[in-house]
């Protein structure tokens, strides 16, 4: 009984959370109220505040889900054979890519990335440090290899991720769309670059 029930409130979170997402792509977050989310659910607002504390805690559970999709292709790609160099260009690419098409080529999206970053939730520090360490661990497979050297795996990591910043950050990448700058293949091979054994001098 108690296994039915678990996944009973398990399923009705998730379907919140789908519909909240539905109308925020929608409407905005601003403009999305409880009541609309309830509506859409057959249900009535006291039913959703059952398994969601404010709208900001719904809010929260759809940008997690949103993060977590770029996590779990980001970890994919880190863990794949083949030469990090290869591999690092491939992930960040893809967070470039995954970011852009959700939130920047999205306006209703995008606002409630920007609400998220200004209020600094948990759940976009937790996204950044996973981030951060994926790109850890595919520096660290090319410095086992010897394809990297590098003197701090840690800071050699954050490095690598703050470089990026500019085609990872959802308001960065809209607001760089248009200014001067590098490429994204430009800014990958700087990094490269930047991680690659020195040639040292006889």
């Amino acid at each position: 009984m108690t296994l039915i029930s678990e996944h009973s409130e398990t399923d009705t979170r998730e379907r919140i959370l789908v519909v909240a997402e539905r109308l925020f792509r929608q409407l905005g977050y601003q403009k999305t109220t409880v009541a609309d989310i309830a509506k859409e659910l057959r249900m009535s607002p006291a039913n959703v505040y059952r398994f969601f504390e404010s709208k900001k805690a719904i809010h929260e559970g759809v940008a997690r889900g949103l993060m977590g999709e770029v996590e779990i292709e980001a970890q994919r790609i880190a863990q794949m054979p083949g030469p990090a160099s290869v591999r690092l260009r491939d992930l960040m690419t893809t967070i470039h890519r995954m970011n852009s098409e959700r939130y920047v080529g999205d306006s209703k999206l995008h606002e409630m990335v920007e609400i998220a970053m200004q209020e600094d939730w948990h759940v976009c520090v937790a996204h950044m440090e996973l981030v951060t360490g994926t790109i850890g661990e595919v520096i660290a497979q090319g410095v086992a290899s010897g394809e990297f050297e590098v003197k701090d795996l840690q800071t050699a990591s954050l490095c690598a991720c703050t470089a990026m910043m500019r085609f990872f950050h959802p308001q960065m990448i809209a607001q760089c769309a248009t200014k001067p700058g590098p490429t994204i293949d430009e800014m990958i091979d700087f990094v490269i670059a930047g991680l690659s054994p020195r040639v040292r001098a006889n």
